[in-house]
């Protein structure tokens, strides 16, 4: 059979249409959730204290961000950003996570949006990562590209984290869920902070380290605005702490109602979609760095199919 001539089939431009899940919560101003954590003097806020901006420059490096001033043990967390525009953003990493690295420094757990800057003529790349319990040697690294320019507006990138999955949206589109029954023990259950960062990642973060951050083209500026913090908060924060046989939702302060328990079926189209037309690394496709196949990447039971 002879081939078609004409274009190239090219994906959609925009993902499935899908609900909009973090116009159901009220803004969150910046003063009310978080303080500044590195390199205060570069950081600026509104008068309004809805936005922050962050410079990376040589004066600021290795990094500037914030971090939230309570801890969560589940939630709805989403910050509005918007990239340097810079030429050469090649080592710069903005990133938006969770994290309770300075509480638990040998098992600490992370759920991680991190932008990686760009040489002249390429994109910015999206990862997403997940590591529980200190198995950094585990990652759950994936990759996309963005179907838009996140350094021309505000993109919303947004994390759910519940005791049965964590799922990553941008812009409302579900890029990313991860359940917890297929990971058991691997699941991030402890209190975690939320940051916003921005930060000198040369020795990985573009084409593996391959070209590295230059100040001659700082300073780099990330904005960062309309915040969703809907989170539980721990009671006690300084005395209790979840073992991992205990329900990441114990014990809260919130209201949890509006965030959805799982995800519909237009929701995983979404996933399907991103994933097939815009991602460039997937850990599940990774032998040499997991020659045994992580429990999650396993195909599913044709039961479960």
């Amino acid at each position: 059979m002879k081939g078609v001539k004409g274009a190239k089939c090219q994906p959609p431009a925009a993902p499935p249409a899908g609900e909009v899940l973090t116009e159901l919560f009220p803004c969150t101003p910046f003063d009310k959730a978080f303080a500044n954590r590195w390199a205060p003097e570069h950081q600026l806020l509104s008068a309004d204290h809805s936005h922050v901006s962050l410079s990376l420059d040589r004066s600021s490096a290795p990094g500037v961000g914030f971090q939230s001033t309570s801890a969560y043990v589940s939630g709805l967390f989403s910050g509005a950003m918007k990239l340097p525009g810079n030429p050469y953003t090649a080592g710069v990493v903005i990133s938006f996570y969770l994290s309770n690295a300075d509480i638990f420094p040998n098992e600490h757990d992370e759920v991680n949006f991190s932008l990686l800057g760009r040489i002249p003529g390429e994109e910015f790349i999206l990862q997403t990562s997940i590591y529980a319990n200190g198995s950094t040697d585990t990652g759950r690294e994936q990759r996309i590209r963005l179907w838009f320019d996140p350094t021309k507006d505000y993109h919303h990138y947004t994390i759910v984290w519940t005791s049965k999955h964590i799922v990553f949206y941008v812009d409302d589109t579900p890029i990313r869920e991860l359940s917890r029954a297929m990971v058991k023990e691997q699941y991030p259950i402890k209190k975690m902070f939320v940051y916003g960062t921005i930060w000198d990642g040369s020795n990985w973060a573009t084409n593996g380290g391959k070209f590295t951050a230059n100040y001659t083209y700082a300073p780099f500026i990330a904005e960062f605005s309309h915040f969703v913090s809907n989170g539980c908060k721990m009671k006690s924060p300084t005395t209790m702490q979840l073992n991992h046989n205990q329900d990441s939702s114990i014990d809260c302060d919130c209201e949890f109602n509006l965030i959805p328990a799982k995800l519909n079926r237009y929701q995983r189209r979404s996933i399907s979609w991103v994933q097939q037309n815009y991602m460039t690394y997937n850990y599940c496709d990774d032998s040499q760095r997991y020659p045994k196949t992580l429990p999650e990447c396993l195909p599913l039971p044709d039961a479960e199919l």
